[in-house]
């Protein structure tokens, strides 16, 4: 595989921090950012030559548009723009509040859009580039209890599958990630609601009490964090570029169940789709 440069945000911990230590191991560069990029201090440490880091936080637009012409400006073309950062966030619809709404969408919503379109302008005069997101495959499916979430992640895959056909004919490539469940911190992070009794004995009730039971919903998760990272390497060589790459036997099985599913509903009012043309 040829030396490519990464730029890699959410860099300091899970499925960004797997990616980033397969591509230093295996002689990339990497621009690897955090919002606390002091936790990547031991691969700085490895790799002097091929890391480079800055401090990040994706929602701040402004910052983010300084770290990316940064990036370009020192490290030259970069090849493969990983954007990894993302949070979750469980609740009822009702149980949320104003900020965790505002922060999903600020983070895995707003923020990914503002970066492909800060990369935009450089990969168009480097003549093309790779954009991988990360996604889940709860952007095909949905549970009670992660509407935010999922709403998030349908959003970002909508515009990212639009923008698809605008950047193609300048070598621009984007594909959408979408793992299963991944043994990572993702689950020891999210953000948990406030329950209310009204949901207690319903399906959101349930997954209150299923977090309440455990320290960490992902430890025992089927999908492993270091497959995962060199199947989103490898599909940065993948031409044409992947549109969409599941990730795991879950993501699989899942969405599938959820496309069929939605054929068979589509199907169903085929009779009064047709019934209102002229």
């Amino acid at each position: 595989m040829a030396s490519k440069t990464w730029f890699v945000t959410g860099a300091s911990a899970g499925i960004g921090r797997s990616v980033t230590e397969h591509l230093l191991a295996a002689g990339h560069t990497v621009a690897a950012t955090a919002r606390r990029p002091e936790a990547l201090a031991d691969l700085a440490e490895q790799f002097p030559k091929q890391l480079w880091t800055a401090v990040l936080d994706v929602t701040d637009t402004a910052q983010l548009r300084s770290v990316v012409d940064r990036a370009f400006a020192e490290l030259g073309r970069i090849d493969v723009i990983f954007s990894n950062a993302g949070r979750g966030s469980v609740g009822a619809a009702e149980e949320l509040s104003d900020a965790v709404i505002d922060d999903q969408i600020a983070v895995n919503l707003t923020a990914p859009i503002h970066l492909l379109r800060a990369v935009l302008p450089h990969l168009r005069e480097q003549g093309g580039g790779r954009f991988i997101q990360l996604s889940t495959m709860g952007s095909q499916i949905t549970t009670p209890g992660a509407s935010m979430y999922h709403a998030s992640k349908w959003g970002v895959e909508g515009f990212m599958e639009s923008v698809i056909g605008e950047v193609a004919a300048f070598g621009v490539g984007i594909t959408m990630v979408e793992p299963g469940i991944i043994r990572t911190t993702f689950g020891a992070n999210l953000d948990v609601a406030e329950p209310l009794p009204a949901y207690a004995s319903g399906p959101v009730g349930q997954v209150h009490q299923y977090l309440a039971s455990s320290d960490n919903i992902t430890a025992n998760a089927p999908g492993d964090p270091q497959k995962v990272a060199a199947a989103i390497i490898a599909s940065a060589d993948t031409s044409p570029a992947p549109r969409r790459l599941a990730l795991g036997s879950d993501a699989y099985n899942a969405i599938k169940a959820a496309l069929n599913g939605r054929l068979v509903e589509l199907e169903a009012g085929r009779d009064v789709a047709h019934s209102i043309d002229f």
